[in-house]
């Protein structure tokens, strides 16, 4: 099985332009995420899927290699879809990376090619990490102020993907239940085919209202199948935002650097 890492990275973001090139404790964030990318186990290829030429040259400056897609892309998906459509050796399975997943250890990218070697059958893979009481509770005091970041995932016993949300799922009215709560990690491996089919399908109302763009496979009776994977005491944060920035600098600083100056995981 050829596996690609195609990680989108947009220029124009608007809460933090230029995200992809922004510093992270001496590296750009997007050289970053390539390198955790290219750190990872079974990995054949890693591209950076962009529509900015600035991002193109820096990926190119450090050795990387960068496609250039429709500036008409409305999501990571579809520009992940666009940079591996014409290329002269197709592959058999695409992992979206996000371009802020800096956070990301490449284990939990292998965990994902994995499960698509283990089970051919599943047209979609993705990543959750059960949360401990620890996290659970922070997770629900952000909540409960209002934050809409962090999406939790049920799955059935085959690993099946019942529901994504923004919500806490499952709703806990009685503990001795004993089912746990788990947040999804927003990385995806996609059969090649299925990534075709999943763009043809366009927007679904559940995706739409949730915004949550997985809940359009589930909603058109497309199986997601869901792998556990295990953090090992690392705290995961997106950026969003120039603060955001700081902070994972700090997380950095606090837990390590996830792959060494060789390119090998810590």
């Amino acid at each position: 099985m050829k596996t690609a890492v195609v990680i989108p990275a947009r220029y124009g973001s608007t809460r933090f332009p230029g995200k992809p090139l922004a510093d992270v404790a001496g590296r750009s964030l997007i050289q970053r995420v390539h390198e955790i990318a290219a750190a990872a186990e079974g990995v054949d290829r890693v591209l950076v899927a962009t529509d900015d030429e600035r991002i193109r040259e820096h990926v190119q400056a450090f050795g990387g290699e960068a496609v250039m897609t429709p500036e008409g892309c409305r999501n990571g998906t579809e520009r992940v879809d666009a940079a591996t459509r014409d290329l002269d050796e197709p592959p058999d399975a695409v992992i979206n990376l996000q371009g802020d997943a800096v956070l990301t250890p490449p284990w939990v990218i292998e965990a994902v090619i994995r499960e698509m070697r283990r089970s051919p059958d599943a047209p979609i893979v993705t990543p959750a990490a059960r949360l401990d009481a620890g996290s659970l509770k922070l997770l629900r005091e952000a909540k409960d102020a209002g934050e809409v970041g962090g999406t939790t995932v049920t799955f059935d016993r085959d690993g099946r993907a019942l529901y994504f949300s923004k919500a806490m799922i499952p709703f806990v009215r009685d503990a001795q239940g004993g089912a746990p709560t788990f947040r999804h990690i927003g990385l995806y491996g996609y059969r090649r085919d299925a990534l075709k089919q999943f763009i043809a399908m366009g927007p679904s109302p559940l995706e739409l209202t949730e915004g949550l763009e997985q809940l359009r496979a589930l909603e058109n009776g497309m199986s997601i199948r869901v792998v556990e994977v295990d953090y090992r005491g690392r705290r995961h944060m997106a950026i969003d935002s120039p603060e955001d920035l700081r902070r994972v600098e700090q997380l950095l600083a606090e837990d390590g650097e996830l792959v060494d100056e060789e390119g090998r995981t810590r």
